[in-house]
């Protein structure tokens, strides 16, 4: 019998703190940069709508909340959360030029861009407030996935979008056995090798890939936790998927 996947909040918590230096550059290795290609995607099939507020769960370092405050050219205030602290250290340093620009007008234009410390499952904000609540490769991570995604769709606004991009299965048979010897042979060496940390964090990757429903399986998923209308889109060869829902 396999052992299941260890996805207790502390164990996570302290896997990507202890990756958290080189995460964004592991990341772009090895995806081939083909990540930034899947977030200008998301950004662009669930663009915002009006004025209304962005949250990104699992932000991570932040690159999909990046994507959504220069998708609304800085006038629709974005918030990502994340229970990482030393994620979010990093996102704060690397958007600061971003949310603080150089020009004083600008700056006095723009509407909020920040980042707290907060737990998917548990959210600290009000119901039906958000216009989209997103999240990138981190829904596989939250302990109990149903109730990440019910907190979710509650600080959703009625008629507002879901949107999960996460890693999936390539459909075709040749290339989901050759995806998957790369992520249980190389990407597992070289993200050790390169990110030395005693969770494993690149061994957890493809265990955690593997072990997550994708596809037709998660868009089911999202439509029992109580959204509609839940499309879904493969990317790069079925690589990752893109998944937007209806509150």
């Amino acid at each position: 019998m396999d052992t299941p996947l260890d996805k207790s909040e502390a164990r996570i918590r302290k896997m990507f703190g202890e990756i958290s230096g080189r995460y964004d550059f592991l990341n772009h290795l090895l995806s081939g940069g083909t990540d930034y290609y899947w977030r200008w995607r998301t950004v662009r099939a669930a663009a915002p709508r009006g004025s209304a507020p962005i949250l990104d769960v699992c932000t991570g370092t932040g690159d999909l909340a990046m994507a959504y405050w220069n998708r609304g050219k800085g006038q629709v205030p974005v918030i990502g959360t994340d229970f990482t602290q030393e994620m979010l250290v990093i996102a704060d340093k690397k958007t600061e030029r971003l949310r603080n620009p150089a020009n004083e007008q600008r700056r006095n234009e723009q509407q909020p861009f920040v980042f707290m410390q907060a737990d998917t499952q548990a959210l600290p904000f009000a119901d039906n407030l958000f216009q989209i609540v997103s999240v990138a490769f981190g829904l596989r991570n939250v302990t109990d996935t149903c109730r990440g995604l019910k907190e979710m769709i509650r600080v959703c606004q009625p008629g507002g979008r879901v949107v999960v991009l996460e890693f999936s299965l390539p459909g075709n048979a040749v290339m989901r056995g050759l995806y998957l010897w790369y992520f249980r042979n190389i990407l597992p060496r070289i993200g050790q090798l390169l990110a030395r940390n005693r969770q494993e964090a690149y061994n957890y990757l493809p265990s955690s890939v593997a072990d997550f429903p994708y596809g037709q399986k998660l868009a089911d998923l999202m439509r029992d936790c109580g959204l509609r209308s839940v499309k879904w889109h493969p990317l790069t060869f079925g690589i990752a998927t893109l998944y937007i829902g209806e509150k």
